[in-house]
């Protein structure tokens, strides 16, 4: 049977379902310091045996692929993990994620994940293929589970041009502002071994994949938003998932949002119009 865009049999074996990969590693005090400064805080308010804030783990037990094993994009080339698509363009669209226990600094981790699904669509803009990949990353006192969707479409033709879109009328009951730079979000790829060249390569993200300028990752705005709720209620998370809505880009404000009842958290990130960028709920523990 053919699928979207003419991908013949990207299901089962042969769209990469079932494939699993292990990775493991140590979680660093030096990185998780690294994070705390990329995000204009104190590096030395976490030590050996503290817990490892939320979402920090995604610095940990990466795939370390050579340079000669990288795509022209940066990632790591479909095929040896990802499945062979047809299709270059790559987008982090969501994420659900569980906390249980406590992943500890200065501790072994262990990383398994496995391709749960390999999924053709017909989108707004043509076709595109959605895959979800599962991680377990487990410690001595804890595992996070987590479901990452990515989603992979064609190059673009043209310029990208978001259309304008009212911003939310409700209140919330937590509203801080970042404005990401360059020099962020150089860090935040190195500290996630993440080498999209969109995050860095102006040039790039200009020419080839059409936005108007550097991208804000997704990850890092998720990270902002668990941030802020972690913060501001003083509890940790249970769970959290988020949706990217759409892109942001460097220099450009970004104002991320929280209202809290009871153990339930709404969360959102608005752009520099006032539009949802991203939208997350989360519990805490």
């Amino acid at each position: 049977m053919e699928g979207i865009g003419g991908i013949g049999g990207i299901g089962g074996e042969a769209g990469g379902v079932g494939r699993t990969e292990e990775v493991v590693d140590r979680a660093s005090v030096t990185l998780a310091g690294a994070m705390l400064a990329t995000l204009d805080r104190d590096p030395r308010a976490l030590g050996e045996g503290d817990s490892l804030p939320p979402l920090f783990h995604w610095m940990y037990c990466r795939e370390l692929a050579p340079g000669s094993r990288l795509d022209g994009d940066g990632h790591q080339k479909r095929g040896d993990f990802l499945p062979a698509l047809p299709y270059s363009r790559r987008m982090w669209a969501g994420g659900r994620i569980a906390f249980e226990g406590s992943l500890r600094i200065g501790e072994r981790l262990r990383r398994r994940s496995t391709i749960r699904s390999v999924t053709p669509k017909q989108g707004r803009s043509g076709p595109l293929v959605l895959v979800t990949v599962e991680h377990r990353i487990s410690g001595a006192e804890g595992e996070v589970s987590e479901a990452q969707d990515l989603v992979f479409l064609e190059r673009p033709t043209e310029p990208l041009v978001l259309p304008d879109v009212a911003g939310p009328e409700d209140e919330m009951e937590w509203s801080e502002s970042v404005t990401p730079n360059a020099a962020m979000l150089f860090r935040f790829s190195a500290l996630t071994f993440n080498a999209h060249r969109i995050h860095y390569d102006r040039d790039y993200a200009r020419d080839v994949e059409m936005y108007p300028d550097l991208v804000v990752h997704g990850p890092l705005t998720a990270l902002l938003l668990a941030d802020l709720a972690t913060r501001r209620s003083g509890r940790p998370l249970r769970t959290l998932a988020f949706r990217a809505r759409r892109p942001m880009f460097v220099d450009r404000r970004i104002t991320v949002q929280g209202r809290r009842a009871e153990n339930q958290v709404d969360l959102r990130a608005l752009d520099d119009t006032g539009a949802v960028a991203m939208s997350a709920d989360a519990t805490l523990a």
